[in-house]
């Protein structure tokens, strides 16, 4: 299994929390987590950026973990007594948990910026992220000059 923290027993409120506490470190003004029914399916936060409020969307897709899990039979049967629902989610914040933390380092040796790190999920005006704008229409980025 190359799932990072496939095995986590560390319960998805706790990592959200964890993700909320790193975040506030570096002047984030606002956080929010959203929900897909029961499950929190994103975490977003808002921070000044040269005087404008910058909002991102960091989501959680755990079905895509569930996917996998489901597909692996030893990690079927390696955890055939748990509900492996429960462990795709705890998975999946855990790994975003990973990725932020990872990221945040970078931040904080001034090698990137918090918007150029987190860019692709900068909620534009509609709402949606610059990543989702870009997979409805790849040309938002590349423009006429592409032709693939």
């Amino acid at each position: 299994m190359s799932i990072k923290n496939y095995t986590t027993i560390v319960p998805a409120t706790q990592t959200i929390g964890e993700i909320q506490e790193m975040l506030s470190e570096y002047g984030v003004t606002a956080m929010m987590t959203e929900y897909d029914g029961r499950q929190v399916a994103a975490v977003s936060f808002k921070m000044n950026v040269g005087g404008k409020d910058m909002a991102f969307r960091l989501p959680c897709n755990w079905r895509g973990v569930l996917e996998v899990f489901n597909k692996d039979p030893k990690f079927y049967v390696k955890h055939k007594d748990k509900d492996i629902e429960n462990q795709a989610i705890r998975t999946s914040w855990r790994i975003i948990h990973d990725w932020i933390d990872a990221q945040l380092a970078l931040v904080e040796v001034n090698m990137v910026t918090i918007p150029q790190i987190f860019l692709p999920y900068t909620i534009m005006k509609d709402g949606k992220t610059l990543s989702e704008h870009i997979e409805m229409n790849p040309e938002f980025l590349l423009g006429p000059g592409s032709n693939s």
